[in-house]
């Protein structure tokens, strides 16, 4: 028979899995002696098995719940609903993973009218019982039978209202009392039944609603941000109950033993003389620093710092602790690794290091990379965001805060930023023809797209804020305004946007810049010191370049080179390149192209420093430069010499039913050979320049070839780029080596990779689209329907944010697998968005990848998420 229920005194600290963080912890307390009120805590198991049972607890899990309270009965010496000794106890939730707040907590269960009264009399303190009652009854019927906690509030401030008091605590023992009545009433109203008497009737309908609440809304969208998989489940927790509320020798608080926001050593937190738990964390009155406890309670603050001392000794991390005085006697109820700020983080793992606590590599483990985000990008201040509402939620795209005032198109936010205001600019969707006005703008929040959509990359790639996929904006561009939250908004009007939780905020939310911490330094050199695998950045600017090196980049994995036409007016020449009509006309364009492309080039190898650069050669379709004003259509006709007609038909024979798979990567090349020349030659002569000026450099440029699906594809484009570049070599009269490489993202690619392999030098996964080749979804529309996945339990995760290790990663394995045996010399890398996604890195570096490439912003996170994945590797 399958163990579903563990006393305190039967788990530890090593059972998380099973008994959850906070399960594990009371184990773990109890077993170092600690005064740990007693108690039993149900498995992660049996919240799976109630979900597989059609959300019911079975007679197996029933009997040893059963079962347990006995035990804790014969513990305690106390019994449920019992007349001279009455048992109460507290139900709360715990998974393996901390999730504060997002789950269901109930206090003082067990009691009934007849309880109360044995309670009233045995201490005393009729005002303590009564109040333990109306907290029971609340709380049962807000998070067991869902009436909302709002009809409670109504009714207590009505009756300090009819009482003239301000605060709950000024309320008599006969004024609960009748609140306690008042609350049952209300219960029956809503629910149609009187409210449970029955102690064991009211434990099971607790149990089933903290397995419930795994499901809620708020648990369900934690899960998706912090990758907590559904299949966890949480575990219950059945503790006695310690009261700090019966009276002014009791008290209830929160600690630290370290400062959460700074990493300070020393005791932080605070405390509540005469109250409950919920009380400190809900904020309804204003609690005291915990070291004013030391005046209040003398001998359970020394008792508390011993151990505060013991916790921290032991778990050799910084806790977060709740504890209830009760007549002077100290409970701890939770410990736990407290969660912390990046800067705290870096600090308390450095810390612990110099301590004699840690060693380096654990000081590396500790440290959550995607909290590194909030070093490198302004954040919201803290206060102000707290006291804001958010008027939508949609992804969070690219990290940071901005806030400003609404623009809606690139040209306006060049035009608003240049006048020195600060702008977001608000769009459907954005194209590479917005970057200007991106740069310009301090966020971008877009009404469609993804993770991986336009907006979202070329915002990570810059740094700036995004929001992407809003759906509930009602856009109206023509007439710049649209409705969100039943509010019109239009040009000018502020607007805040958070690009790490996706939430939008109506008026202005002052923003504090990033800072990079002491501390960051030493983490870094650490973790360069312990990962294997290298680090470059997807950079198509020499801005972008500088910045990724940085923050410690070691190359280039991705150099986009159509996001470098829109610069200037080469956009111009470009297109007068798609619009000519012979090859001697297309040459003619590209000339001009050439030099600018070159200059480009040589600023990269430059900003590089003789790191590795690979050059993606023309990647998306046509008509993503074509002109779509009117003017600009006709400056172009005239610089062709065409009428305007002429120019909108080959505009027309441009449009693509479906672009994404259309005349685009190779494609173009094979049917414009000269577009693929022209970038050989600026490729290769930027780098023999640069070596000229740098002979101790390692200059050796990489040329990857987009797109690829058969390899005949491949021999085609690679000889005419091997031909350009050999006579350019030859011309110049030097040595260079170069490389000609192609990016898999077609999974016939992956599945042909040895013949492949052949004649490419690396391969580098380009995970965006072959995430969207394997599962057939467009990225810019998956948005319209990944909640309905998500809500189903059809995807945990958003596969363009986070690698299909399954699916996507068996194609990656059987490219590395056929690839290799053929070609030994072969290096490969990826260079999708998911070489920032410390969960995708681990699964990189698992596959024998030789770096991951991603946004410069991200190429700590990297850094830090490849020396983890090395470090767990160790001894696999």
């Amino acid at each position: 028979m399958a163990k579903w229920v563990y006393m305190f005194t039967e788990g530890d600290a090593t059972m998380r899995n099973l008994l959850g963080g906070k399960g594990a912890n009371l184990a773990e307390m109890t077993n170092l002696g600690l005064p740990v009120p007693q108690g039993f805590t149900i498995t992660t198991e049996a919240c799976t098995q109630y979900y597989e049972d059609g959300r019911t607890i079975n007679d197996e899990i029933m009997g040893q719940i059963m079962e347990a309270i006995t035990k804790m009965e014969g513990v305690t010496g106390k019994k449920f609903g019992d007349k001279e000794n009455p048992l109460l106890v507290s139900v709360r939730s715990g998974a393996r993973a901390s999730m504060p707040g997002m789950m269901d907590t109930i206090l003082n269960l067990g009691l009934n009218e007849e309880v109360v009264d044995v309670l009233a009399e045995g201490s005393g303190n009729p005002r303590w019982a009564w109040d333990c009652y109306r907290r029971f009854i609340q709380m049962y019927s807000d998070v067991v039978m869902e009436v909302g906690k709002k009809y409670f509030e109504e009714l207590i401030d009505k009756m300090k209202e009819e009482k003239g008091v301000k605060q709950d605590v000024e309320l008599t023992a006969d004024d609960l009392k009748a609140l306690a009545g008042q609350f049952k009433a209300e219960y029956k109203e809503k629910i149609g039944e009187d409210f449970p008497t029955d102690p064991k009737e009211q434990l099971m309908g607790a149990i089933k609603a903290v397995f419930r609440s795994w499901d809620n809304p708020r648990a369900n969208v934690y899960r998706r941000d912090n990758d907590i998989p559904y299949s966890w489940g949480t575990a219950v927790n059945v503790q006695m109950m310690a009261f700090g509320n019966m009276g002014d020798d009791c008290g209830t608080g929160v600690a630290f033993t370290r400062d959460p926001a700074t990493g300070e050593n020393g005791l932080f937190g605070e405390f509540l003389t005469n109250a409950q738990g919920e009380d400190v964390v809900a904020g309804v009155r204003t609690p005291m620093h915990i070291s004013e406890m030391e005046d209040k309670f003398p001998e359970a603050f020394v008792q508390f710092k011993d151990v505060c001392k013991t916790l921290e000794s032991h778990y050799r991390d910084m806790q977060d602790m709740e504890f209830t005085v009760e007549h002077g006697k100290l409970y701890m109820l939770q410990t736990r690794n407290g969660k912390r700020t990046a800067q705290a983080a870096l600090k308390i793992a450095c810390d612990l290091v110099d301590e004699g606590m840690r060693t380096e590599e654990e000081a590396v483990a500790m440290i959550d990379p995607r909290n590194l985000d909030t070093l490198l990008h302004p954040q919201f201040d803290a206060a102000a965001l707290k006291a804001a509402e958010p008027i939508a939620k949609a992804l969070g795209a690219s990290p940071g805060a901005a806030c400003g005032k609404i623009v809606f198109s690139a040209d306006d936010a060049k035009e608003w930023a240049a006048r020195g205001e600060k702008v977001v600019l608000v769009r459907l969707e954005t194209s590479p023809e917005d970057i200007e006005g991106m740069k310009a703008a301090q966020g971008i929040l877009t009404v469609r797209g993804g993770m991986t959509s336009h907006a979202a990359v070329v915002a990570r790639g810059m740094g700036r804020c995004c929001v992407s996929g809003c759906g509930d904006i009602a856009m109206d561009e023509e007439n710049k305004k649209f409705t969100l939250a039943g509010k019109e908004y239009h040009e000018g009007d502020p607007i805040s946007i958070n690009g790490s939780t996706g939430n939008i905020y109506d008026g202005i939310i002052p923003t504090v810049d990033a800072t990079i911490a002491g501390e960051f330094g030493r983490i870094m050199a650490w973790a360069d010191k312990y990962r294997t695998m290298k680090v470059r950045t997807n950079a198509d600017t020499p801005a972008d370049a500088k910045k990724a090196r940085e923050l410690g980049a070691e190359g280039i994995g991705l150099c986009r080179t159509e996001h470098m036409f829109f610069e200037g007016n080469r956009i111009d020449a470009f297109r007068e390149m798609i619009c000519a009509e012979t090859v001697e006309e297309r040459e003619a364009a590209l000339e001009k192209i050439l030099p600018e492309q070159q200059g480009d080039f040589e600023k990269l190898y430059e900003a590089l420093e003789g790191n590795p650069v690979t050059i993606r050669f023309l990647d998306p379709p046509l008509h993503e430069f074509v002109p779509t004003e009117e003017e600009d259509i006709k400056k172009l006709a005239d610089a062709q010499g065409k009428t305007v007609e002429q120019i909108k038909t080959i505009i027309d024979g441009l449009h693509e039913f479906n672009p994404m798979m259309g005349h685009r990567g190779c494609r173009l090349a094979v049917t414009y050979p000269e577009i693929a020349k022209m970038q050989t030659k600026a490729v290769i002569r930027a780098a023999i320049n640069v070596k000229k000026a740098h002979p101790d450099w390692n200059v050796c440029p990489e040329i990857m070839i987009p797109l690829i699906g058969d390899i005949k594809e491949l021999k085609y484009v690679k000889k005419f780029v091997v031909e350009t570049a050999d006579a350019e070599i030859a011309a110049a009269g030097v040595e260079l080596k170069y490389e000609v490489g192609t990016m898999i993202e077609i999974p016939r690619a992956a599945l042909t990779a040895d013949e492949i392999a052949k004649e490419a030098d690396f391969f580098c996964f380009g995970t965006n689209d072959l995430t969207q080749m394997t599962y057939g979804f467009s990225r810019d529309d998956a948005g319209k329907f990944l909640d309905g996945y998500y809500d189903a339990k059809i995807f945990e995760n958003d596969p363009f944010a986070k690698l299909d290790q399954t699916g996507v990663g068996k194609l990656m394995e059987m490219s590395i697998n056929l690839g290799k045996p053929v070609n030994p010399n072969l290096h490969i890398g990826i260079c999708g968005e998911h070489g920032g996604d410390p969960s995708s890195v681990e699964f990189c570096n698992k596959i024998g990848l030789n770096y991951v490439s991603c946004s410069p912003f991200r190429v700590p996170i990297a850094r830090l998420a490849a020396a983890q994945a090395a470090i767990n590797n160790v001894g696999k």
